[in-house]
């Protein structure tokens, strides 16, 4: 007998049809002597139908207050999910975030979780009842509902996990894995049956939509086997687990991420003295704008020119920073560039395989395809390319790394 916590994404439970097939998924995994915990999303799309309905009556509503509406769309599945598995005769208790006392600090709509409560739950599981926990939410210590942010359902999903002391955590999606690419660029990308945490994390911050950034983290963090699963077809989906040192047959490459929503600000003729690129990039931190690839270039002349991405959501918003900042340390110029893509090759096996950034430079460059920027770790290689050739250079790349379906893995 195992413990599984299974997450359900919107899609999974869109339609009462869905729920009803997800309720028999579970009760099939009841009938084989495991116990289960389900954390599930709103139904899709009643997030956003949510947020119209705040924004039709105020256009900045209270943070609080936001969060307790959003909140709502959870528990009405939680509800729906458990009348579902009452019918097939199923024991079956649904449980709110406070109810289940997820304790989170108390930053409205990007709460992060300090501590769960899990004894009512154990309890429940001891007697042999399924326990359905709505995702994305929790309480402060004051009481106060709070939401985890865009995605929250698979951190609490992962803390759940951590708390019951789970065997797995499985994500149910509309997706049946994760890919060595985005299939809908490259049409014979491959499922991988196994990824690291680290590869997993990588690949999420670099584009890769299938988890949550925060949630592999967690699970990484606490060593949770994670299961990536489709909610609409049989398979074993892609297991992501901490890196076998014995796997001797790792891919070079496991996969290549990348993301669209990218864009470029570049500030020239800087100043080249002591603390500019502190007070540029200070700037832009205490505006609440990420930065990512950064790189800084000297001019004969002694002047700097400082080029990094943001979101694409935030260049304008950066680019009023800048050049403020600019006409104070005596800057010539801010330009931005919104027409840019970042891609990243991902794979644990760099580590001990030289020649990959040879490989994806020529590669690149046989396409024609000019590279703007360059940023390496230990498993990853980024570059950014203007967004008109990604898709290319996606497609070159993946099957020059042999990550096609029909080939043989790069060793």
């Amino acid at each position: 007998m195992s413990l599984l916590v299974q997450k359900f994404g919107g899609t999974s439970i869109g339609t009462v049809e869905k729920i009803e097939a997800v309720a028999e998924k579970i009760c099939d995994a009841r009938k084989r002597g495991d116990d289960i915990a389900i954390v599930v999303s709103a139904m899709s799309g009643e997030t956003n139908r949510l947020i119209a309905l705040a924004n039709g009556i105020q256009k900045n509503p209270s943070s609080r207050e936001m969060d307790v509406l959003v909140s709502t769309g959870e528990q009405v599945t939680i509800a729906l999910l458990c009348m579902a598995l009452h019918k097939r005769g199923c024991a079956a208790k649904s449980y709110i975030g406070s109810q289940v006392r997820i304790l989170t600090d108390s930053a409205h709509s990007k709460a992060r979780i300090e501590a769960i409560d899990s004894h009512r739950m154990e309890q429940d599981l001891d007697e042999g009842k399924v326990i359905v926990v709505a995702g994305f939410q929790g309480v402060d210590e004051r009481g106060n509902i709070t939401t985890l942010g865009r995605g929250g359902s698979d951190t609490t999903a992962v803390a759940l996990a951590a708390a019951l002391k789970a065997d797995e955590c499985q994500i149910y999606t509309d997706v049946d894995g994760v890919y060595t690419t985005d299939p809908r660029v490259v049409k014979n990308a491959r499922r991988l049956d196994h990824i690291t945490f680290e590869e997993m994390l990588e690949m999420a911050s670099q584009g890769s939509k299938v988890l949550q950034i925060r949630a592999v983290e967690f699970a990484g963090k606490y060593k949770i086997p994670l299961r990536v699963l489709s909610s609409f077809k049989e398979g074993p989906g892609t297991l992501i687990t901490l890196e076998d040192d014995d796997n001797m047959e790792k891919p070079v490459v496991s996969g290549i991420a990348f993301n669209r929503d990218e864009a470029k600000l570049t500030v020239r003729g800087i100043p080249d003295v002591p603390g500019s690129a502190a007070r540029i990039l200070g700037a832009v931190g205490r505006a609440n704008i990420e930065v990512d690839v950064i790189v800084q270039n000297v001019a004969q002349d002694k002047t700097a020119s400082l080029t990094f991405t943001v979101h694409r959501d935030e260049m304008k918003n950066a680019e009023v920073v800048l050049n403020k900042v600019a006409m104070e340390l005596g800057a010539t110029s801010v330009e931005a560039d919104a027409n840019i893509a970042k891609l990243a090759l991902v794979g644990v096996g760099m580590r001990s395989h030289a020649g990959v950034a040879a490989t994806m430079f020529s590669t690149l460059g046989r396409e024609n395809i000019n590279i703007q920027m360059i940023s390496t770790s230990e498993i990853k290689i980024t570059v950014v390319i203007a967004e008109d050739f990604l898709d290319l250079a996606v497609r070159s790349l993946h099957s020059v790394f042999e990550l096609d379906d029909d080939a043989r893995p790069l060793k």
